[in-house]
């Protein structure tokens, strides 16, 4: 079932991370939350306040300095756990930084920082989650070599979770369940399909392409409430 609100699905990605954490100490994770206007920052430090509350370790580390320093003015109580990447990275190389086993949590990291984020992920023997992350290039004046490295380096990477709404639908996965495909229906949002591994773009168009008696209208009221909902 999808989450009826922002705060729904916090605690449904709370109760996923928990699972994908527990499940090996060096799990390489995504979370995706795909909401267009979606104010990430709060949610972040939410997720991370619960962590902290539960006894976990953990660096929570934001693409760019402005970004880390917002973070700590936001969420005091956790400043000690805020940095940014490129700092960790630095502290490291100067023998300090992150705990070697403690859970790196990175917030938003672009194709910018993917040198930065590949060669911090690399040397760390603890987990790694990637909360929104868009390291993946647009394949426009890179070259094939580049974009191989990338793609191969994400491509080990597994959705701790994902909520990630589509046209006609939604996309959801919760771990350790399978992935689930939600299409809008005359009465609402109904499972379409479920399966262990992530639907690539046709098949996701496939499964999205059933009935849609309520029209195109309906159809983009129904995204807009789901949207406007999971963004208070």
């Amino acid at each position: 079932m999808l989450p009826a609100d922002l705060r729904t699905a916090e605690a449904e990605l709370l109760e996923a991370l928990r699972s994908a954490l527990d499940s090996g100490p060096r799990g390489r994770w995504t979370v995706d939350l795909r909401f267009e206007g979606l104010r990430l920052l709060a949610p972040v430090l939410r997720l991370a306040q619960a962590l902290a509350e539960e006894g976990r370790g953990f660096r929570l580390l934001f693409a760019d300095a402005g970004a880390a320093a917002l973070a700590r003015r936001d969420g005091a109580g956790l400043a000690e756990r805020i940095a940014s990447v490129a700092d960790a990275l630095r502290a490291r190389r100067g023998g300090g930084g992150p705990v070697p086993e403690e859970p790196l949590l990175l917030v938003a990291p672009s194709q910018a920082e993917y040198d930065t984020v590949a060669e911090l992920c690399e040397g760390h023997a603890g987990a790694v989650v990637l909360i929104n992350a868009s390291l993946e290039d647009a394949a426009v004046g890179i070259g094939s070599v580049a974009r191989q490295r990338r793609r191969g380096f994400l491509a080990g990477w597994e959705a701790a979770y994902a909520l990630i709404p589509r046209a006609g639908g939604a996309l959801r996965r919760a771990h350790p369940h399978d992935w689930e495909v939600y299409r809008l229906d005359r009465d609402g949002y109904r499972l379409a399909a479920s399966s262990p591994q992530r639907p690539d773009g046709e098949q996701l168009d496939a499964l999205l392409a059933g009935e849609q008696a309520s029209g195109l209208a309906g159809t983009l009221r129904s995204v807009d409430r789901l949207l406007e909902g999971l963004q208070n």
